[in-house]
């Protein structure tokens, strides 16, 4: 292809480039909107010995950061198969880290720090081992333990239960369901009281109405000598979920039984919760967008939405001229989902041709 330019269309090209070379070299989508998992608070302590070696007490830092992401987003089956990932590795996935505070007390050395993962090369490196991530989405939920005791013909709820008492006393910084325990309401205790004989069947929704939370989790144990059975009724974004598990040689009467109990049923949420945030990195849908590119705000804010948006696992700009830049967007998902999510946010695209245009 051949293209010819007169001096002025020339030199008002090679102005226009380097406007836009400049704009880049500040706001680079390579840099600015990298897009990032930041781990924050990730605490290292060790005393100050003659060998104190501040560098190896950041490895071990970044080692944490990685251990703590990895809960975060993928489920439990999976974790094992990342556990000889190696230091290497892990500092060359990180964008940046920073030190929040470092201080010593009675030759202790403590240090603080916040690292930020690059997104794309841990998708990578879960992708290598057939891991689907989940997206780490922080949720409030109601919870609401009931204890039937079958053999003593008793229900057991809220400070009467031991479960309920210490539900929240082991809360992990990777845990993505914050758990809201109902208050002590006679109203409810009768409620429940009056339900007990057909507690699996029962809605909740009268309780469930006061908290003003769309997500809830219904726990009902039924005790009988050392055998537990436990029905869940989980409802996350509108969707009730059953899950029946059942324990032996369990009686919830000590504090390590209950412990260890509490601590199975948090990774069974926890992982149902990320089946919800499950994203399929193996589907990788190339769409191509125009937009005008008179307005920097204006890009600089479609940009900013693109970065945020967790299913899109990269773009770039990889055609542009005076009018319009082409954007090439790498999308984990169907090209009717993506359309969705940013008609959400009021954008609308013409999609009759190749490359979709704004509206």
């Amino acid at each position: 292809m051949k293209f010819n330019f007169n001096f002025f269309s020339y030199k008002k090209l090679y102005m226009h480039f380097c406007i836009l070379a400049f704009i880049n070299i500040f706001f680079s989508t390579d840099n600015i909107y990298a897009k990032t998992f930041s781990v924050n608070d990730i605490e290292i302590s060790t005393p100050f010995e003659i060998n104190f070696d501040k560098n190896k007490i950041i490895d071990e830092g970044f080692m944490h950061a990685f251990n703590h992401l990895i809960l975060s987003i993928v489920q439990t089956k999976n974790q094992k198969k990342l556990k000889k990932t190696s230091l290497r590795q892990i500092k060359g996935m990180i964008e940046t880290f920073s030190i929040k505070e470092e201080k010593f007390i009675d030759e202790i050395y403590y240090l603080k720090i916040k690292v930020s993962f690059n997104k794309k090369k841990i998708f990578n490196l879960l992708e290598k081992n057939n891991i689907f991530p989940s997206l780490p989405v922080k949720k409030s939920v109601l919870f609401i333990p009931i204890i039937l005791d079958e053999n003593k013909n008793e229900i057991l709820m809220f400070s009467e239960n031991n479960l309920f008492k210490k539900w929240n006393l082991n809360v992990k910084n990777y845990h993505l369901l914050e758990y809201i325990l109902p208050t002590e309401d006679l109203e409810d205790f009768n409620l429940i009281k009056r339900n007990s004989d057909n507690l699996e069947n029962y809605d909740f929704k009268e309780i469930i109405q006061k908290y003003n939370l769309k997500n809830y989790i219904i726990t009902i144990i039924f005790k009988n000598n050392k055998n537990i059975r436990v029905l869940n009724k989980i409802n996350f974004n509108e969707k009730i979920d059953l899950k029946n598990l059942s324990f032996k040689n369990m009686s919830l009467n000590t504090d390590n039984e209950i412990k260890k109990f509490t601590q199975n049923l948090k990774t069974i949420f926890e992982n149902h919760w990320k089946s919800k945030n499950e994203i399929n990195t193996s589907v990788k849908l190339p769409l191509s967008i125009s937009i005008n590119n008179h307005n920097n705000l204006e890009v600089s804010k479609f940009e900013d939405l693109l970065n945020n948006i967790d299913l899109i696992y990269d773009f770039n700009i990889y055609k542009f001229n005076n009018k319009k830049n082409i954007y090439k967007i790498i999308f984990n998902g169907s090209p009717d989902y993506f359309l969705k999510i940013m008609k959400e946010k009021n954008y609308e695209f013409d999609t009759q041709n190749q490359i979709w245009n704004l509206k």
